[in-house]
């Protein structure tokens, strides 16, 4: 499928879930119709395995017969019904209930089957704790199946869900439903939903073209980036990780340049959008043991994987992204000062856990990893014990490099921010200050980078070119003059130098100017004096 006919599916889905929620919050119908194509993916990606394992003994139904195939076999082999799951948990690892097929609640919408919302609950639950060999537990604990946004009765409900299913079926009919494709159809959904959730946005989103630097950065050779990319990340972690597009980028951007990605692991406190991670991750085709998501507060830090004591034991990552909430209120405490992770720096205020959330990730970092963060503007310069912990970093020469972003490319903010690239062992001794400020493409509601903005971002980090007006490496010297403030502008200007100004010739002009003056007004006055007025 065409980059054009993916994004034609998804503008196709969209309309659907506009023309459909009604009076319904569009946060509360994301989780509906989200659900629903994971479902279809699910699905149909076990249908095709399906078919694939039983070969010749797998049904051929008439066109005109709407059961589903695999029902049919289930019916006539019940013996061999255990084997057959079996066998599909070892290499599809998931099974699924021919009753629970999209094929067959698609089925039953069409018809208005009064049974269609008792299946999927049960479809539901049975996806959540029996489909996969690792528990999915609340996967759609968000998904209110009897809620009254949908109707009052249950009929009423039954009603509205054959009529969301049914549009949903009918749109996507005509398009290849591969993994690539309903993976990037979901992915253009979450960005939509984002766009109308205003501030709610960041809790959940980050805008693709800022995922696509991070990972980017992220994938390159951490001791010398002109090399190009590292031919393996064994452990990558997002630690606040949203709907998991972070993680699946980091993942696209090695894979597509024939390296490979042992493990992802995400962490995340929203449960309605931890539960959209997961999702995200299965239906771009991870299979459950690939991926690692956990829900909870990183600052908190009850991720057991996380929590080892033992530095030679520790979990350790190839490459950290994230895109944590900026500057959120935290309320850090004695215990916490003797956290492992924020001991040999202090604590972040608790006006802004920032730094907080910063040294959270650069504690799981490898030596030979990368680390790029996004963090709001105010993290390069405030004082305080973000002035302290910043100049720890840099005096430890973990910090890589500054990039500085224009305003207005997140929905969940008009601020600018920056990207913030660490590294624990660091071969050169100066700082890259990219400042990308005016390098973009204005929206009416929203500004974004093109793919020449991000390019230049991209190459100039990895190349480490000094540009002007743009990029600059800065040794460490400078920066400990300006007490190791690392505001951007002070840096990199993007101002233009002024013309220099010959007043010898300003002064020569005002005065031609006011001799043509003097002259307009004697003509003037001459006309004035014929007709008999008064002269000016």
């Amino acid at each position: 499928m065409t980059q054009k006919e993916q994004l034609k599916l998804g503008k196709t889905l969209w309309n659907i879930a506009d023309q459909l929620r009604g009076a319904m919050n569009a946060d509360d119908f994301r989780d509906y119709m989200l659900s629903f194509l994971f479902l279809r993916y699910l699905s149909g990606n076990y249908e095709v395995a399906a078919e694939r394992e039983l070969g010749g003994d797998y049904p051929q139904l008439q066109e005109d017969d709407k059961r589903t195939p695999l029902g049919v076999w289930y019916g006539q082999n019940v013996e061999d019904v255990a084997m057959f799951e079996k066998q599909m948990r070892r290499k599809v690892h998931y099974v699924i209930k021919p009753e629970h097929l999209w094929s067959n609640i698609s089925e039953l919408a069409r018809t208005q089957s009064a049974d269609l919302l008792v299946t999927l609950e049960k479809g539901f639950r049975y996806i959540e704790n029996e489909s996969f060999a690792n528990s999915f537990q609340g996967l759609f604990s968000e998904i209110n199946l009897n809620s009254e946004k949908l109707g009052r009765t249950p009929t009423d409900r039954n009603k509205k869900l054959c009529t969301i299913i049914q549009k949903i079926a009918e749109g996507i009919a005509d398009f290849s439903t591969d993994t690539d494709t309903l993976g990037d159809a979901y992915e253009y959904l979450i960005g939509q939903f984002a766009a109308g959730s205003g501030k709610k946005a960041g809790e959940f989103y980050t805008p693709q073209q800022i995922s696509t630097i991070l990972s980017e950065i992220v994938t390159l050779d951490s001791q010398d980036p002109a090399t190009g990319k590292k031919p393996k990340l064994d452990h990558v972690l997002d630690f606040a990780c949203g709907s998991g597009s972070l993680l699946l980028n980091v993942r696209k951007r090695i894979t597509e340049h024939g390296g490979s990605i042992g493990k992802v692991y995400g962490q995340e406190s929203n449960i309605t959008t931890y539960n959209l991670a997961r999702m995200n991750m299965l239906l771009h085709g991870m299979k459950d043991s690939e991926f690692d998501i956990y829900h909870g507060d990183s600052l908190i830090n009850h991720w057991e994987l996380l929590n080892e004591m033992n530095p030679s034991k520790k979990m350790e990552f190839d490459a950290i992204v994230a895109n944590p909430p900026f500057s959120l209120r935290w309320d850090p405490n004695d215990a916490l000062g003797e956290d492992f992770r924020f001991k040999s720096y202090g604590l972040a205020p608790k006006s802004a856990a920032d730094f907080a959330f910063l040294l959270h990730g650069f504690h799981f970092l490898r030596e030979d990893g990368t680390m790029a963060i996004i963090l709001p503007h105010g993290v390069l310069f405030r004082g305080g014990a973000e002035e302290r912990i910043r100049t720890k970093l840099l005096k430890d020469n973990n910090v890589d490099a500054v990039i500085g972003l224009p305003a207005g490319l997140f929905y969940s903010t008009g601020i600018p921010v920056c990207i913030l690239v660490l590294k624990k062992c660091k071969h050169k001794e100066d700082v890259l200050f990219i400042n990308a400020s005016e390098h973009f493409e204005k929206g009416k509601r929203q500004n974004w980078l093109n793919e020449k903005n991000i390019a230049e971002i991209v190459d100039t980090y990895r190349f480490r070119k000094d540009r002007e007006r743009y990029s600059r490496r800065v040794s460490m010297e400078e920066i400990e003059k300006n007490g190791y403030n690392l505001n951007i502008s002070r840096y990199v200007s993007t101002a233009e130098e002024e013309v220099p100004v010959d007043l010898k010739v300003v002064n020569d002009q005002l005065a031609a100017i006011n001799e043509r003056i003097k002259s307009s007004t004697e003509k003037h006055n001459a006309f004035l004096r014929e007709l008999g007025l008064d002269t000016i």
